[in-house]
Formats: C-alpha cells, structure tokens, sequence
C-alpha cells in the first residue's frame, strides 16, 4: 500500500478507501490510485486484514505530556480505570513535549499490536498514523487536537474558563492584570492565550506587552517572569496563571517578593487550599478528560464506525481566596 500511495500521489487512508470501496474521493484521485495498483499489481491481503481485525492483545497504548504532572496522572488513571473494567492493559509513556519522543513511542506501543491509542499530541503532524488507522489500530486525541489525521478527539474548553477567570478577577475590582503562559505553539497554550485577549478586549482592560509572558514550561522559569513583571515600575494587581506549574512558579515569586495580588490558575492542584490565601483556580476535570476518551476508545473498539467525534469539556471556577484579593 505505501509503493501504492508513492505512486498515485496520495495517503494511505486514500488508497485504503479506494481498495475497500469506501465513498469520499474524488473520481480523478480514485482513477490514480486504481491506475498505480494495476501498475504494481497490487493486491489487498484479506487475511492478513482480517487478522488484524480480529486478533487483539487487549492493550492500548497512552502517550501524555508528562506523567509526572499531576493533571495528566489523573488523566492516566482515569484511562486506566476503564481499560480495567474492559481487561486492557494500558502501556504509557511521557513525549516530553518532542515530536521525536512521541513518535518514538508510538512505534513501540505499535510493534506491540496494541488495539488504539490515546494520544495527548505534540504539535507535529500525525499523517503517519493513517495506514495503521486502515488497518484497523483505533485513534483518540486528548486535551489537543491531532494534525494531519481524522479521529475522535475530547477537549477542554481552553478559551471560555481563562475569560471566567478573568472576569472574577475584574468583578473583584482588578483592572491591570498579568498572563503567564506556556509555550506559544502548544494547543491548549494558544487557546488560552486567545481567551486571555478576548478578556481584554470584552471587559476593556488596561492592554501592554509587557502583561503578557509566554514560553514558561516549567516552575522555575515562571517564577522568574512572575518577578520580572511584578518589579516593573507599573505592576500588574492581579495574575492569571496558564498551568498549575506556572502556578506553583508564581506563588514562589510571591512568596519571595511578599507581596498579595489577586492570583487565579488554570488548573486544579494538590494542596491549593493550604497555601495562604488559598489559590483560586479554573478546574478543567482531568479524570473526565482520561475517561470521556477511554470511552470513544472502547466504543470503537467495539464497533462503533461512525465518523470522527469531536467533544469539549466544559471548565469550572473554585473560588479559593486568591482570586478574590482587592487590589
């Protein structure tokens, strides 16, 4: 199929489609791929197709940021739970944010014959995905859409809960406020970037580059852009921090300035409510994240061969105390 698809220009999805006799492509694109399947003399293997189909291992593979964050180990967990309660074995592994990484597990989870995959993708293209999603190896992304390949998806609504809790920043009396974001080519980073800006925009705040810090990835690195920002000769009252690990960077900073901002955080933590005040934040639900996409998973798995799904979580505010310091 890959000499096939060389050949006629086109995926291997396309050339699956055409073999199988599936309708969506274009009459001119079928007459190539038929023309380079009599040039090759191909000829579809239906046992080896059928084997895949029907033999399993009763295993799915999980590919996430970073398991040791304590947002994707609930994640993991929740996949876990439902691989249980339908005998799976979950293999899992951590991209580490690199194409390189996350390819390189894939493969492996795939030359272990896993049934499907639950990915949380890098921002690379998945194309490659596609001829092992013909042959029958269930796909589902989470938490961020995949590139390149057409499969169920389960998101957060990223861009509505950072304009709730900015809004509950602005309702508390704060009109200068800070972002601190993560990288600026990571979906779920982009989306509440946006939903920073439409913030600003919609409630009219105060609006200059120097509120907005982008590229921090990891605790340390947001601590030092928190006290940049907070030593500038006009600080920001308040700060919305894009991840709990901003977070738990911007409280340090706080800490060593001694100052008392209004602080709100995307994502719920471990010990939020025994710091001083308390950090109010927007809770996306990892576990219904990790089980909403076992879910489709197993659906598929057992037959379900509607098309591609797309579904968004909606986020929740946890008023804590942080979020609620006047200026």
């Amino acid at each position: 199929m890959n000499d096939v698809a060389g050949s006629a220009g086109v995926s291997l999805k396309t050339v699956s489609r055409v073999v199988n006799g599936e309708p969506g492509v274009a009459e001119a694109t079928a007459e190539r791929v038929h023309a380079a399947v009599a040039r090759l003399s191909f000829r579809r293997n239906d046992v080896a197709r059928s084997l895949r189909r029907k033999l399993t291992t009763s295993s799915i593979g999980l590919v996430t940021e970073d398991l040791a964050n304590p947002f994707y180990a609930t994640l993991a967990k929740a996949v876990g739970d439902v691989a249980h309660r339908h005998r799976f074995l979950v293999l899992s592994g951590s991209s580490d944010e690199s194409e390189e990484r996350e390819r390189e597990l894939l493969t492996a989870f795939l030359g272990r014959r896993v049934d499907g995959l639950i990915v949380v993708p890098t921002g690379g293209s998945h194309a490659f995905l596609e001829g092992e999603q013909a042959a029958g190896v269930q796909l589902v992304f989470v938490d961020r859409p995949a590139i390149g390949v057409f499969a169920d998806t389960v998101l957060i609504d990223n861009a509505a809960g950072v304009l709730t809790g900015v809004r509950h920043l602005v309702q508390h009396g704060h009109r200068r406020i800070g972002y601190l974001g993560d990288e600026p080519d990571i979906y779920t980073a982009v989306e509440r970037l946006r939903g920073f800006r439409q913030a600003v925009d919609t409630l009219g705040l105060e609006s200059h580059p120097g509120l907005v810090r982008q590229g921090l990835h990891d605790a340390a690195v947001a601590e030092e852009q928190a006290l940049s920002m907070l030593g500038d000769s006009n600080p920001p009252t308040a700060l919305f921090a894009g991840n709990n690990l901003i977070t738990a960077g911007v409280l340090r900073a706080l800490r060593r300035r001694g100052d008392r901002v209004g602080l709100v955080g995307f994502d719920d933590f471990d010990l939020a409510d025994l710091v001083n005040p308390p950090v109010t934040v927007i809770a996306a639900d990892a576990e219904a994240l990790g089980r909403r996409a076992a879910e489709r998973l197993f659906a598929r798995l057992s037959g379900d061969g509607g098309p591609p799904v797309t579904e968004v979580l909606p986020t929740r505010l946890i008023v804590r105390g942080s979020g609620e310091v006047k200026p």
